[in-house]
């Protein structure tokens, strides 16, 4: 059995109030090392057999349509483990 990684991100251009909630938690605790945070998602997907690049179009398709909202959201990592 093979695995794929998803992962979706919001729009650089895109509020994420998740992420300044993260960034002001971590200065509030004295980490202030970082310049900002953005939160994303991850979806893992196992497939039957190994991962061929043909599945590996196949999940990107389905990232952008289904695990992605693209007004928002890009698709920004798609591969096996």
């Amino acid at each position: 059995m093979g695995r794929v990684v998803v992962e979706v991100m919001p729009k650089p251009e895109i509020l994420d109030p998740q992420g300044k909630a993260i960034d002001a938690a971590l200065a509030e605790k004295g980490y202030d090392r970082f310049r900002s945070v953005r939160q994303g998602k991850r979806f893992e997907l196992d497939v039957d057999g190994e991962v061929t690049e043909a599945d590996l179009e196949l999940i990107h398709r389905v990232a952008e349509e289904v695990l992605a909202n693209f007004v928002v959201e890009d698709v920004v990592k798609v591969e096996a483990l």
